[in-house]
């Protein structure tokens, strides 16, 4: 139970509290999904750039010094870029450095192009980037900076067209056509974008509810079976040491009643460590399991016996922890509400992998449905505790007796 509690609180402790940072756990799916963005944005980037450069290398043969410083000053942060979002590092930095350079370069093109009309029908290699620089915007800016690119980028594509077309009528019903081809494709790049990046973002923040709802509960599960733990140790242990203090006459029995408390306080006290009060997991015999219910009975100073039967088998630790701690409540609840009449213990190996074991007496009994709920003798001290390493526990009580079975079995 400690052990079981302390990996809890570990793991919770490595639950970010709401407001935090976000931590890679967290925004998992938001991260992966950056990736692969930026990984398809290049790919489609540097097929258009591949495009634009077969056009860009034969026009610079021809160029003027300004047109190569331009070129230049275009395609290194392009490429910059594109290596950025393969590699995955620096990926928004690079891209808003292109998006930046790219629209001025755009803004200033019809200034030092000289081609007039018949250069704005060739289509200058520049003009094959832009929507390249709206999934750079994509990358690098927040959604309304996005489109707010994907707008802008459209219009000054336009005012270059129809300035180096000398505003000539004939431009005018091409352009109006190219402006809205690329306005429309440049905002479903960027509609894509922000929809997928939405999606992603609705798993991690549904991930993180889940986490943090199943470590709510786990941590009440943790909590609510402490409780139940210790309020079954307090009865067992502290409530058997006061009855045994107050029925203590002799020397021999005050003895046994100050070795009860002290073991009661040593369990009290080592309930938060790592070896639970269960006890380890090393195989114990039937012999062991006897041996205790016969301790048990002379530290209560009952007058009892304890038969064994059959042939010894081997049950893990805790498993006989649990059936002797649950015996010992049987034994206490004949000895507090039957004075111990008839009472017999019965240990039967049931072959290499079970055990049973049954307190009797015949007392006057009780209606077990009657039992408040407050009332932990029976339900977890003996119950819980079975059900606890897999095992049954079955009370059957009327006026002439009350018997208890305790059974576990490997199988």
């Amino acid at each position: 139970m400690a052990a079981e509690s302390l990996s809890i609180r570990e793991a919770w402790s490595q639950i970010p509290s709401p407001g935090a940072a976000e931590t890679e756990f967290e925004r998992f799916t938001g991260k992966r999904m950056e990736r692969i963005v930026a990984i398809v944005v290049a790919i489609g980037c540097a097929a258009i750039a591949a495009q634009s450069l077969t056009v860009a290398v034969p026009s610079l043969a021809r160029a003027d010094v300004t047109h190569a410083v331009v070129f230049f000053a275009v395609y290194i942060p392009l490429v910059c870029m594109l290596v950025c979002c393969v590699v995955g590092r620096g990926t928004r930095i690079a891209s808003g450095v292109f998006a930046i350079v790219y629209v001025l370069a755009l803004a200033i093109w019809p200034m030092f192009d000289t081609n007039g009309a018949e250069g704005a029908a060739e289509q200058p290699w520049i003009f094959y980037l832009v929507n390249v620089g709206v999934a750079a915007a994509m990358l690098a800016f927040p959604v309304r900076v996005q489109y707010a690119w994907a707008v802008v980028v459209p219009f000054v594509y336009g005012y270059g067209q129809l300035v180096q077309g000398e505003f000539s009528r004939s431009f005018w019903v091409t352009t109006a056509f190219q402006v809205s081809f690329v306005l429309i494709l440049g905002i479903v790049i960027i509609s894509l974008g922000w929809m997928f990046r939405s999606v992603a973002a609705g798993v991690d923040d549904a991930r993180g509810r889940t986490v943090a709802s199943y470590a709510a509960a786990a941590a009440a599960a943790a909590a609510e079976e402490e409780r139940i733990a210790m309020s079954a140790l307090m009865h067992d242990s502290v409530l058997a040491a006061l009855i045994a203090a107050e029925r203590a006459e002799s020397e021999r029995a005050k003895e046994l009643a100050v070795a009860m408390a002290r073991e009661a306080l040593t369990r009290l006290a080592n309930t938060e460590a790592a070896v639970a009060q269960e006890g380890s997991d090393e195989p114990v015999a039937l012999g062991q399991i006897v041996a205790e219910l016969r301790r048990a009975l002379s530290e209560m100073g009952v007058d009892a016996s304890v038969e064994e039967r059959g042939v010894a088998g081997m049950i893990p630790g805790r498993v006989a922890r649990a059936l002797v701690l649950a015996a010992r409540q049987a034994i206490g609840n004949a000895v507090t509400h039957a004075a111990g009449r008839g009472l017999h213990i019965v240990a039967t190996s049931t072959g290499d992998d079970g055990i049973q074991v049954i307190v009797s007496d015949t007392g006057g009994g009780f209606d077990l449905g009657a039992i408040g709920e407050d009332r932990l003798g029976i339900r977890a001290s003996i119950l819980a505790r079975m059900a606890g390493v897999a095992g049954t526990a079955q009370i059957d009580s009327d006026a002439e007796g009350t018997i208890v079975t305790l059974e576990w079995s490997a199988q």
